[in-house]
């Protein structure tokens, strides 16, 4: 046995360790330590809750986003377009952009189309205008594009390209609001001499007065006027635009474009693109054994880099510094990414305690479901207590008028008994002192009784059988006794169901509020509710047919003896009589001046027909206080009380769990 020990000892103590789990640094590692504990499967986890959880820590990785908006043909694409070094984006004069672009970090240049029914498909990036003009009338199938693209500045940041606030469509307005309310910075485009115009200020007063913080505002085609217009320009939308935008800047998107697509970082750029692209073909295309074929191609890029080198950039980094964009950039580096990242990690967080707090709600509809159980069960005691006493206070006095029926046939009886003693002529001889002593005796008369008892069968039996319809009336009378109160237990029982069915049949069918719900959780409360009988009827259901057949099988008892021949009682009552006669004779003569002869009276008959019908357990049955109907209730009602609170303690003891979850879940959104 200690070697046996010993050796579950060490199996427990190498197996079963808790496993800590190490999670890294920084908001990727607090979700998935938050996801790990509300996908415990205590919680009978959705694969929607999954989801969600898996969305907020790609929504953690992800970039940050910057929107680009502003109304139509203010340049969005063209200054996109600059801040990206290419010309990716359709520019045009009419509103191009119809639908969300995301723009995002890739390995290589491709557009993704993905579609309102959730399918997606990969196009090449060189027709992006077919699935963005505002001009198509075929692409309402679209949902959004996500346009991938080999840029550093990519990896850090992407670039929303959104329809614009007044576009042609009402629903690429209400797209692009949504997008507003969820990116980390909003840049601004307007036309410089558009800014400050009436149709602006509306539309910003309608959409942007919440994203000061994280918007700047961007005075597009500087490179059209003076530097005086620009100045005077840029005062005024700072000071009538101040409460929406955090800062204001004039550029020229052309120049930015003309000048970065030219500087040498993105030619260099650009050639080694164009030589990786190639390998990728020409391997693609033929089984390469040496790296010969290569060689013509590299011997090309290394001349194109050389000659990108030896390219005077002076006037093109003037025209870069003319453009302006670089305060642009220098914006959204020291002031929306460090407001982004820390918006970010609030926003998830909150929608992370928010997931608990619904996830508590659910867990509390739930609840609510056994609650409102174990209230309707509460409620329900008075009132069937009630039911049981009026069944009692009903059927007592139907009892208690077959007693009185049962009484006056015994009285009817008795009173016949009672009619039928007679008188009657005796003799006795009495013993005289004779002459020389010689004993003599003397014949004396004298008055006896009798029972006629022919008259008796005859009267109360054989004429016109009122005795026996009497007692058929009364045993009617208690069987219909018997199937009423027997219903009304039912009623009893029926009225615990149909309170019971009223709070099932809601419940039968309920379903999660949201998505992120367990379904497992929801479907167990249903399969509760739908087994409701099994859970809480039956034991009602039971204890109501018992309370029947025991009340059966008294009123079985009390029918058998009312059963019992009458005749014969009374026979035997006659006989105790004629027996109480003789004897009172046989004294009489033996002694007359001591005894005398014995007339039975009508309450003497009255009293041994009743003992002799056992009248006095029929007596108790039907009018006692405490009759057997009384016991009957009494028992009844106890025996409901306890199945009630057991019943309610069952359905109490369900909630229980779902507590208990409920303060894990708050226990995780605290440590949130």
């Amino acid at each position: 046995m200690s070697i046996l020990s010993s050796f579950v000892k060490e199996f427990n103590e190498t197996y079963n360790k808790t496993i800590e789990i190490e999670y890294e640094e920084g908001l990727v590692g607090d979700i998935k330590k938050v996801k790990d504990r509300l996908l415990n499967e205590k919680f009978h986890p959705s694969i929607q809750l999954k989801n969600i959880l898996d969305k907020q820590i790609r929504r953690a990785r992800y970039p940050m986003e910057v929107a680009i908006t502003g109304q139509f043909s203010s340049g969005k694409s063209t200054f996109l377009n600059a801040l990206l070094s290419r010309n990716i984006l359709p520019t045009g004069i009419t509103p191009v952009t119809s639908k969300v672009n995301f723009i995002n970090y890739g390995d290589e240049y491709k557009l993704k189309i993905t579609y309102h029914s959730g399918a997606h498909e990969y196009a090449p990036i060189e027709t992006i205008a077919d699935f963005t003009d505002q001009r198509q009338h075929e692409m309402a199938d679209i949902k959004y594009l996500t346009l991938y693209a080999p840029m550093d500045i990519l990896k850090d940041i992407s670039f929303v390209d959104t329809p614009g606030l007044n576009s042609q469509s009402q629903s690429d307005t209400d797209t692009t609001r949504r997008v507003l309310r969820d990116v980390g910075g909003i840049i601004w485009l307007t036309l410089i001499d558009n800014a400050g115009k009436m149709s602006e200020a509306e539309v910003l007063e309608e959409y942007m007065e919440h994203f000061k913080n994280k918007s700047l505002c961007v005075l597009n085609q500087k490179d059209k006027f003076t530097q005086e217009q620009i100045e005077t320009t840029t005062k005024y939308v700072k000071e009538k635009f101040s409460k929406y935008f955090a800062q204001v800047t004039p550029i020229s998107a052309k120049m930015a474009l003309e000048s970065r697509a030219a500087h040498k970082d993105i030619l260099i750029d650009t050639e080694h693109d164009k030589l990786i692209e190639s390998f990728k073909k020409e391997l693609k295309k033929n089984r390469i054994e040496t790296l010969e074929s290569f060689e013509k191609e590299f011997n090309k890029y290394q001349e194109a880099i050389n000659k990108i080198n030896a390219i005077d950039n002076t006037d093109n980094t003037k025209l870069l510094q003319e453009s302006n964009i670089q305060e642009v950039l220098d914006f959204i580096e020291n002031t929306i990414r460090p407001q982004a990242a820390e918006a970010k990690e609030y926003a998830i967080k909150k929608d992370l305690k928010g997931i608990c707090d619904i996830l508590v709600k659910e867990y509390e509809t739930i609840i609510g479901v056994y609650d409102s159980l174990c209230e309707i069960l509460k409620e329900a005691e008075e009132d069937i207590l009630q039911a049981f006493e009026d069944i009692h206070k009903t059927y007592s006095k139907e009892l208690f008028t077959i007693y009185n029926s049962l009484e006056s046939i015994m009285e009817k009886m008795a009173h016949e008994t009672f009619k039928s003693v007679k008188k009657q002529k005796a003799y006795r001889y009495e013993k005289k002192g004779g002459f020389l002593n010689k004993d003599s005796f003397e014949k004396v008369e004298y008055e006896t009784y009798w029972i006629d008892s022919d008259n008796v069968y005859k009267n109360l039996f054989y004429d016109d059988q009122t005795v026996d319809k009497m007692f058929k009336r009364a045993i009617k009378q208690l069987k219909e006794v018997e199937l009423e109160s027997a219903e009304a237990f039912r009623n009893v029982y029926r009225e615990i169901k149909q309170r019971v069915h009223r709070w099932q049949e809601p419940y039968e069918l309920i379903k999660k509020h949201r998505e992120i719900a367990s379904d497992s959780e929801f479907s167990t409360t249903r399969h509760f509710a739908a087994k409701v009988y099994e859970n809480v009827l039956r034991s009602f259901h039971r204890a109501i047919l018992e309370n029947i057949s025991a009340l059966r099988k008294k009123f079985a008892y009390f029918n058998g003896a009312l059963s019992y021949s009458y005749i014969q009682t009374t026979q035997a009552t006659i006989a105790h009589f004629e027996q109480q006669i003789a004897e009172s004779v046989a004294l009489y003569e033996k002694e007359p001046a001591k005894f005398n002869v014995y007339h039975p009276r009508e309450d003497e008959i009255l009293t041994k027909l009743k003992a002799n019908f056992g009248f006095e357990k029929i007596e108790d049955f039907l009018t006692s206080k405490r009759n057997y109907l009384y016991k009957i209730i009494q028992y009844s009602k106890n025996q409901y009380l306890e199945i009630n609170e057991d019943r309610i303690n069952f359905v109490s003891s369900k909630k229980a769990n779902y507590l208990n979850k409920i303060e894990d879940l708050k226990n995780i959104k605290d440590e949130i």
